[in-house]
């Protein structure tokens, strides 16, 4: 009669084991949204920075070649920069919308006109509210 009492006592009850899954289950449904949300604000701070840097170039190669590039490839071609980088929020390199002013002259010494600013190619709005598209 005793061995039958100690092997009744040494497993978890389908109770405890509910509880316990219970839980993990509320744990995992509150820690999603936060670290959906952790991604979102990394990948719009990786879009500040690309555009940031993108719109530097721009401005150091009209500075240096006395013109404006006609598209981001001439940042390429001109060794200004290895690669364009990726757009984050739509995940690949050609979707990046340039605007081209035909009054974009920066110095005194500048020729010829062309890409004056460099957005996102994304429609999706921002956590701020905005479209990335217009930052």
């Amino acid at each position: 009669m005793r061995a039958n009492r100690n092997q009744r006592t040494a497993g978890f009850t389908l109770i405890e084991l509910m509880i316990v899954i219970s839980m993990i289950l509320i744990l995992v449904s509150v820690s999603i949204p936060a670290y959906n949300q952790s991604i979102l604000r990394a990948k719009e701070s990786v879009l500040k920075q690309n555009l940031f840097q993108l719109r530097s170039l721009i401005s150091q190669y009209t500075l240096d070649k006395q013109k404006a590039p006609q598209g981001l490839d001439d940042l390429v071609s001109s060794g200004y920069i290895k690669q364009l980088p990726v757009d984050p929020m739509t995940g690949n390199n050609s979707s990046w919308t340039v605007e081209q002013e035909e009054d974009t002259i920066s110095s005194p010494d500048q020729r010829d006109s062309g890409i004056s600013d460099v957005h996102s190619g994304s429609t999706a709005t921002s956590t701020d509210g905005t479209a990335y598209n217009t930052w």
